[in-house]
């Protein structure tokens, strides 16, 4: 009878039985060498029944059948491949399974590069969250599929590439790890402590694995051929922070490291980010657009202000560790650290300790309530609009519209901004769609009973300029909420951080706050100059 044909007539039946689910998997194994696409891709069903009737019921039946289902896919599966050379490990010693559900995505990411999808992939995440030892892991499993295929990995420092050589060795030579299992043709041919070398299945010039540190010598030592894996090749703060460094670094990435590939060969990089100028930030501003290239960056904390991390079997981190972390230590450092956003310090045009800050409006009526808005153009761009209590000299930034969302959510949140703050006179950029946007604003703050006058002015002057030239007056007339006063993921909270986030030494990614504030400034400095005086005619 027809494969395919036994296979429908196996799906019919009660796949939760450990009885008709092996038949199935065996059936599974016929067909794989005819179509190997359809007999794996059926297969991840047994992998799920199999996983989920082992815990519901307790069988060891399932049991045994979800490792054979993991083993079959593990070649050329690298979720399954993780899965199942651990198998056999202590629950408590297993690196995957604890971090699968949040990781996972990392894992189809790393897929892809397996699969020839992707040519580049760069992976920012905090430290200790296990990004080395899934790139460990990958490594392990790539040599493994091609053992010919000549790999390089390098670091900053040869303590991290010893501990990719000696990683790597371990699950390939201890058999704690299932890794024969998955590749039984592949033999460790030879390695190499001092040079930090692995090699499989035969003699070759050019190893299946070499470790360097991206200041030790590579002439004559490899070529890359299967991918070339970077692993923090930036040492830490010190370095980040000096420019010539940074660019001395970008120039050993392409001469010593870049240079060893050969076409076709993909690439990895996995790092804590530090600086814009590193090279991931140099990576992401050249092929930032390339659709075969993926920059990932996740940071400790979700928009909600909740850990990322907060992995099974306490082997993460917990929200509490992370906002600890984020009261003792300085704003730059852990939004480059822990939140993946790095900035260049030096350059930084608005640092916390340089503003006003305020926890209670004055008493009494205030000069002016004002606004501007600095409307999306798309790209990832915000709408921003602050709403300032005027007294006197004093410019009090009392709340905040912060949203990367469509018009159909941010008209809403402006005009309700305007109506319950009392706004007199609200300012508008008309660039691109602005000037259809004000009118949305306009007409629903009528309809909720607002009486703000909305007025529109096109924006010509370069908007750098613009943010370094009103600079001086924001950080002396302008104030802003205490840090107590607000939650650090609320829209004034993310507005400030961004705030924090603008240099003039580098690429902004994002900008609307220091250039909606520095319009606010120009609008407000040309109310002050338009007072009225009274005097005596002269004739």
């Amino acid at each position: 009878m027809d494969i395919n044909k036994l296979i429908q007539a196996a799906r019919a039946h009660d796949l939760a039985d450990p009885a008709v689910l092996a038949d199935y998997f065996e059936l599974l194994r016929l067909l794989e060498p005819d179509d190997p696409e359809r007999a794996h891709a059926l297969n991840r069903e047994i992998r799920n029944i199999s996983a989920r009737e082992t815990r519901q019921q307790h069988s060891i039946e399932m049991y045994e059948l979800n490792k054979r289902s993991l083993l079959f896919d593990a070649q050329r599966d690298f979720d399954a491949y993780l899965q199942y050379v651990e198998f056999d490990r202590d629950p408590d010693k297993k690196f995957y399974l604890p971090r699968r559900r949040k990781i996972k995505f990392l894992v189809d990411a790393m897929q892809c590069i397996a699969d020839h999808e992707l040519d580049l992939l760069t992976i920012s995440l905090p430290p200790g969250t296990g990004k080395s030892t899934l790139g460990i892991f990958l490594l392990s499993w790539l040599m493994g599929r091609e053992p010919n295929k000549p790999n390089l990995a390098s670091a900053h420092a040869d303590k991290l590439t010893r501990s990719f050589f000696d990683g790597v060795g371990t699950i390939i030579t201890d058999p704690e790890y299932l890794w024969h299992d998955v590749f039984p043709g592949v033999q460790l041919e030879s390695t190499n402590a001092k040079d930090e070398t692995i090699n499989l299945d035969r003699p070759n010039r050019f190893k299946s694995l070499t470790c360097r540190s991206i200041d030790g010598s590579l002439t004559g030592a490899t070529r890359c051929e299967g991918v070339l894996y970077a692993d923090d090749l930036v040492s830490g703060i010190e370095e980040a922070m000096n420019i010539d460094r940074m660019n001395n670094l970008w120039v050993k990435y392409l001469n010593d490291l870049k240079s060893r590939k050969k076409e076709g060969c993909a690439e990895i990089h996995i790092a804590t980010r530090w600086s814009v100028h590193d090279p991931i930030g140099r990576l992401e501003r050249e092929y930032g657009d390339d659709p075969r290239c993926r920059f990932i960056a996740v940071p400790a904390l979700d928009e909600n202000g909740e850990s990322n991390f907060d992995y099974i079997g306490g082997v993460g981190f917990s929200t509490a560790f992370f906002m600890d972390l984020k009261r003792t230590m300085d704003d730059a450092s852990f939004r480059a650290l822990f939140m993946n956003e790095p900035i260049e310090r030096e350059g930084t045009v608005f640092k916390s300790d340089e503003l006003n800050r305020y926890y209670e409006l004055p008493d009494g009526e205030p000069d002016a309530v004002v606004a501007i808005c600095d409307t999306a153009e798309g790209g990832g761009d915000s709408t921003f609009l602050p709403v300032a209590y005027i007294y006197g000299d004093k410019v009090m930034i009392e709340d905040m519209v912060f949203d990367n969302g469509l018009p159909q959510v941010t008209v809403p949140l402006c005009a309700k901004m305007l109506v319950d703050h009392n706004v007199k006179i609200a300012q508008f950029e008309s660039n691109s769609a602005g000037g259809g946007y004000s009118d949305k604003v306009h007409d629903l703050v009528r309809e909720l009973g607002g009486a703000t006058t909305v007025t529109k002015k096109r924006t010509t002057a370069n908007k750098l300029t613009k943010i370094i030239v009103n600079s001086g007056y924001i950080k002396e007339h302008f104030y802003f909420k205490d840090q107590k006063c607000y939650q650090p993921h609320s829209p004034y909270g993310r507005a400030m951080r961004e705030l924090f986030g603008f240099t003039q030494a580098g690429k902004n990614k994002h900008d609307d706050v220091p250039d909606g504030l520095a319009q606010l400034s120009e609008f407000v400095q040309g109310l002050s100059s338009s007072k009225i005086v009274v005097f005596k005619r002269p004739f």
